[in-house]
């Protein structure tokens, strides 16, 4: 699917502030786009403010060395918020994934533009700037780059290949393609360091994250003959390990390393006693479908929804909605 970029140039061309968000517990391919087309916007004289609704990841930090993303209601207001000329939401096209910062982007009069790779999607009044097969909205911002001649500096490439390499598993995934590989080499010869930016990713977890894994490690439970597999986290578990809420990101997949599974799922307790449920599959699985039956949504093979609690009856209805789906594909 190839992406008409010229009318998202005009409204670059003819605006001057822009405000970027994206969801809530943010990504390396949410934080990696909004990095990069920032960097990007900047170097053609543009003001640029970013705003999310959740604080950025103690590990995904070094994506902002100068801490310019703004937490929305604690650092930047919602006055302040609209005070734009655009807005472009990337990395997701829902409104729950929005939360407070939809609310604004709802009643804003800036003109709005959503760049996005996910196939779950609720009509933004936007600008809609989309492609389902990419492997993720970094390669997106890239191509976007590309094809209007924008300048992509070494910050930004940092920032795109991390968003591309993590959404891909470091290249691995099924949504993996040839152009994938040809941006990711793209982005090296621009200044992105595989090796450096996979230590920062992957090798600089905490003690306490290390223990939180091993509790959910303890606790993967297979189902259906072992084509499932799950998990879960209780709140308490932050207290007890001394771990935090994003040291969750990427357990789900420990699951999927299960001989034999075909699909997994891992709950997380929050605050408010409510479950996220993170899902993944391998092809076949459309895991997407399961997680907008709860309201979520997401990508065939990995997507996510929020079920109300407790944990054991968040379990009952994810392995209810799932046993059709796993038996008979």
């Amino acid at each position: 699917m190839t992406v008409d970029w010229a009318p998202l140039g005009e409204i670059i061309e003819q605006h001057h502030r822009f405000v970027l968000t994206s969801h809530v517990r943010p990504d390396a391919d949410a934080i990696g786009s909004e990095m990069g087309i920032a960097r990007v916007l900047k170097a053609l004289g543009k003001d640029v403010r970013v705003v999310n609704q959740s604080p950025t990841p103690p590990r995904l930090a070094f994506l902002d060395p100068e801490g310019e993303i703004r937490q929305f209601g604690k650092t930047i207001t919602a006055e302040e918020t609209l005070d734009t000329d655009v807005h472009i939401v990337l990395d997701t096209s829902a409104w729950g994934q929005l939360q407070d910062t939809g609310k604004v982007f709802a009643k804003s009069s800036a003109v709005k533009v959503v760049i996005d790779h996910h196939v779950s999607s609720d009509d933004l009044g936007a600008r809609e700037f989309k492609d389902t097969t990419a492997a993720a909205t970094g390669e997106l911002v890239y191509q976007l780059a590309v094809a209007l001649g924008y300048q992509i500096d070494q910050l930004a490439a940092e920032a795109l290949y991390c968003a591309i390499a993590t959404d891909t598993g470091w290249y691995r995934f099924p949504s993996t393609t040839g152009e994938t590989m040809q941006i990711g080499a793209a982005l090296i010869a621009l200044g992105a360091n595989p090796a450096a930016l996979y230590e920062r990713l992957y090798e600089q977890f905490s003690l306490p994250r290390m223990r939180l894994a091993g509790r959910a490690l303890q606790r993967i439970t297979p189902e259906f003959d072992g084509a499932l597999a799950h998990t879960y986290v209780r709140w308490d578990d932050y207290q007890e390990t001394g771990a935090v809420p994003p040291d969750t990101e990427d357990l789900v997949n420990e699951c999927m390393r299960v001989a034999g599974t075909r699909c997994a799922f891992i709950l997380i307790e929050q605050s408010n006693r409510q479950v996220k449920c993170s899902f993944r599959s391998r092809v076949g699985i459309n895991v997407a479908a399961v997680a907008e039956q709860f309201g979520g949504g997401g990508h065939q093979q990995a997507a996510g929804a929020i079920l109300n609690g407790p944990i054991s009856e968040a379990r009952k209805k994810a392995l209810d909605a799932l046993k059709s789906v796993v038996k008979n594909s």
